[in-house]
């Protein structure tokens, strides 16, 4: 049994559009199961939040990684700390750089929940900042019409891997379910199997 772990972005929720187009494109697989854990919106409950769903999940065998915009830094954490593959969806790239542009109270539209960040959680993001990475591991997936994040901070930052770049779309990442197919297929060729942590 393979299961990919979706991870949302902030504000967020597994109520969003592509974690429900994913679930529903491998509902009919009998061998891929699908989590869509609800991350809080504080990077260090959601970082803990997605750590405790991936190392529960690699107890039952092969795990995949997909996260979309600040979920994709998540992704990109744990993939680099367990050997595992990740696609990534207009994903945040160093988010503790940028962090200014949110701090301040957030309501999230899903859940109601409200957040304050602050230098608090920068200095968890930049504490979490992989050291490098291992391209090999990724498939990125980026629109230029990205209207939050520049897609081309995301392009160097994962030089090397697997890329779409497209043009136009925005930030939710326009016809996300045309890759689905292929999205499948790269996350069971890519994802390795540790139960412990890279160092």
């Amino acid at each position: 049994m393979m299961t990919l772990i979706y991870l949302h972005g902030f504000l967020s929720s597994p109520q969003s559009r592509k974690a429900t187009l994913l679930a529903d494109f491998l509902a009919p697989e009998k061998d891929v199961a699908v989590e869509v854990p609800l991350l809080p919106d504080k990077p260090a409950l959601a970082l803990r939040a997605a750590e405790r769903t991936a190392t529960s999940a690699m107890g039952r065998g092969a795990v995949g990684l997909i996260g979309s915009s600040m979920g994709g830094f998540y992704a990109t954490v744990l993939a680099e700390r367990y050997n595992l593959g990740a696609v990534l969806v207009n994903p945040a790239v160093r988010p503790h750089r940028h962090l200014d542009l949110f701090e301040g109270a957030h309501t999230n539209p899903y859940t109601g929940a409200i957040t304050t960040i602050g230098a608090s959680d920068r200095a968890v993001l930049a504490a979490a900042q992989p050291a490098r990475l291992r391209p090999a591991r990724y498939w990125l997936l980026v629109q230029e019409g990205d209207e939050v994040l520049d897609y081309r901070d995301a392009v160097a930052y994962y030089h090397g891997s697997k890329m779409t770049v497209e043009p136009g779309g925005d930030h939710q990442f326009q016809r996300f379910e045309r890759h689905l197919p292929e999205l499948l297929k790269f996350l069971q060729c890519a994802t390795g199997e540790s139960a412990s942590p890279q160092q």
